[in-house]
């Protein structure tokens, strides 16, 4: 099959509204968590958020257009007019051997949220007539496409909080067998609005520590109690190795693994055997490489990050042989289905400026999630391989792992 790498990047989150600030405040150590500011979130028990500040959409599309989308297709195409221009394309570039693989795990919940209201307080006639267009997932993939002229497949992977992950595998198995020569990944998410946040705080999934935004998720850390909600938006652009090389293009790794699974056991409790299935999947593809580095899920929740330790433990045969493991959860909030995209950003800058991000807020080590987390600073380090976990609600696991050229 065909060799697949890394051409352009692009992400914005509440840390940054482009990849150089956002990727320099992540290894600073920063933390984008705050009071929620985008609507009043006074009512609910979470009132913290990793929201995305000082963006406007309409420099991305028209003012129009911005009424058409749901702000998580606003900050997708960001990030892939991003990754777009990193990439450098010929204006004469074949579009119609070019695709897009877009993910979100909710799409426009906020346009649901508003308009069901308006149902209800004023009727049926006073709904938009682009409620619907803006809310669907596959619509991410549509306004990219529409954006940058892109004819060639038009993916979209809605599998909750992998589906970034799960774009990128998508994606990289069109260009694998040659259905496209290059693919324009993108994964968005904003779904901090009531109903959001409402909900999740309502399975008793988030963190309640409203006091204190920057420390209230605390990945691995024997203090956590449930993750934040984020937004943003991560993009890369895949490309068919010949073809990177034939343009001269900037290549910041191969991706020569990725692996899927699902649970089959619970809706929403992660077990430890489908993530580990969906790793050892990737890395028996990718030829059981040394891997230098694990982007973990990461979540801050109590089961996720037990089972997550155990499992990366089990891959690699023990303790002493797993890599350095850290979450960039506690900075930037939970993304949901745009978490794996910004995190494959992040794991490929880090390869490139040999770095590992730190997890912040690690302050009380937990004896069942005993692995090097690289607490609170971030770490120099030479990072050849890299691997990128996620894992959704539904038992649904995604897996990357690339490789410096």
């Amino acid at each position: 099959m065909k060799r697949v790498v890394v051409t352009g990047l692009g992400m914005i989150n509440a840390l940054g509204n482009d990849k150089e600030s956002s990727f320099k405040a992540i290894v600073a150590g920063e933390c984008g968590i705050d009071t929620i500011s985008g609507f009043d979130a006074s009512a609910l028990s979470v009132t913290i958020a990793g929201e995305v500040k000082d963006f406007d959409p309409s420099t991305v599309m028209t003012a129009k257009d911005v009424k058409k989308a749901d702000r998580f297709i606003h900050l997708g195409l960001q990030a892939a007019k991003e990754a777009m221009e990193d990439a450098n394309f010929p204006e004469d570039f074949d579009r119609e051997r070019f695709g897009v693989s877009a993910g979100s795990g909710i799409g426009g919940l906020p346009a649901i949220e508003k308009n069901s209201i308006i149902l209800e307080t004023r009727g049926p006639r006073r709904l938009s007539p682009f409620f619907i267009p803006s809310a669907l997932v596959n619509m991410l993939g549509g306004f990219v496409s529409i954006e940058h002229g892109i004819q060639g497949p038009n993916l979209s992977s809605v599998t909750a909080c992998a589906a970034g992950t799960h774009a990128i595998g998508e994606a990289a198995k069109t260009i694998m067998v040659g259905g496209a020569d290059q693919m324009l990944v993108v994964g968005a998410e904003s779904a901090v609005c009531g109903v959001g946040i409402g909900g999740f705080a309502a399975m008793k999934a988030l963190s309640t520590r409203n006091e204190d935004p920057k420390k209230a998720s605390r990945p691995f850390d024997a203090e956590r109690n449930g993750f934040i909600m984020g937004e943003g938006a991560g993009s890369i652009i895949l490309e068919e190795y010949e073809s990177a090389v034939a343009r001269g293009a900037t290549i910041y790794g191969e991706l020569i693994g990725f692996g899927e699974s699902g649970d089959a056991s619970h809706i929403t409790m992660p077990s430890l055997e489908g993530p580990l299935r969906a790793m050892k999947a990737a890395y028996k593809m990718a030829g059981e490489p040394e891997v230098d580095y694990v982007n973990a899920h990461g979540t801050s929740t109590p089961a996720n990050d037990k089972n997550e330790t155990a499992a990366v433990k089990a891959l690699f045969g023990g303790k002493e042989n797993c890599p350095p493991m850290s979450s960039i959860k506690g900075q930037l909030g939970h993304c949901l289905g745009a978490a794996g995209a910004i995190e494959a950003v992040t794991c490929l800058m880090a390869m490139r400026d040999g770095i590992i991000p730190p997890t912040i807020n690690y302050e009380n080590p937990d004896e069942v999630c005993d692995l090097d987390v690289v607490p609170n600073e971030a770490r120099k380090a030479e990072l050849n391989v890299v691997m990128s976990n996620s894992f959704g609600f539904g038992g649904t696991n995604g897996v990357v792992i690339f490789k410096k050229i």
